[in-house]
């Protein structure tokens, strides 16, 4: 069952599926397997971008855990060295739950927010 959500999540890494693609591939290889869903612990990763001046919403986006993590850590090679992936990493692996990141950019006129559910 590993062998194949890794080869589903090398398969977004390299851009040949989307990860909307990759997250019905692990749902429904979760669902073949038989395994229970672990009850109360987060399991998706969701990102919000908002337009500052009219409060819309311009991306919003959801991912399950298990490809966020396989995500940051291949990600992390290629992001600038100032980010800190680890605390992020760190804050899935220990199940934390709740908005992690906000950030403005006002030069964009944008908000992110990135929640753990």
């Amino acid at each position: 069952m590993n062998e194949e959500r890794a080869r589903v999540l090398q398969m977004v890494s390299e851009g040949k599926i989307t990860a909307e693609e990759g997250v019905r591939l692990l749902n429904a290889l979760h669902e073949s397997s038989g395994e229970a869903v672990r009850e109360g612990k987060p399991r998706w990763f969701r990102v919000r971008v908002t337009d500052m001046a009219t409060g819309r919403t311009r991306v919003n986006v959801t991912l399950p855990l298990s490809l966020v993590r396989a995500a940051i850590k291949i990600g992390a090679n290629f992001a600038p060295h100032d980010a800190d992936w680890n605390e992020l990493l760190q804050a899935i692996q220990n199940d934390v739950s709740g908005k992690l990141i906000e950030a403005e950019d006002e030069d964009e006129g944008e908000k992110v927010e990135i929640y753990v559910e």
